[in-house]
């Protein structure tokens, strides 16, 4: 959810991808339907004027583990 609301900032479009699966991080259904468990290998896709803020606030929250304990 914590991810779902950082990417709703900003107007860039912005997909997450597992293995051939993408999914729009800006809906919680599809990001929760990605089943990406812990070790998954992910990548973003992030296109729009203000991508780079976005990207840029993506990896502050995972760098951050979400916000929460291990």
């Amino acid at each position: 959810a914590k991810l779902v609301d950082v990417a709703a900032r900003y107007q860039s479009d912005i997909q997450l991808l597992k293995g051939t699966n993408h999914v729009n991080v800006k809906s919680i259904m599809a990001v929760m339907m990605l089943a990406a468990s812990k070790g998954s290998e992910l990548t973003f896709e992030i296109e729009g004027k203000d991508e780079a803020l976005a990207w840029e606030a993506i990896q502050t929250l995972i760098n951050n583990r979400f916000d929460e304990e291990e």
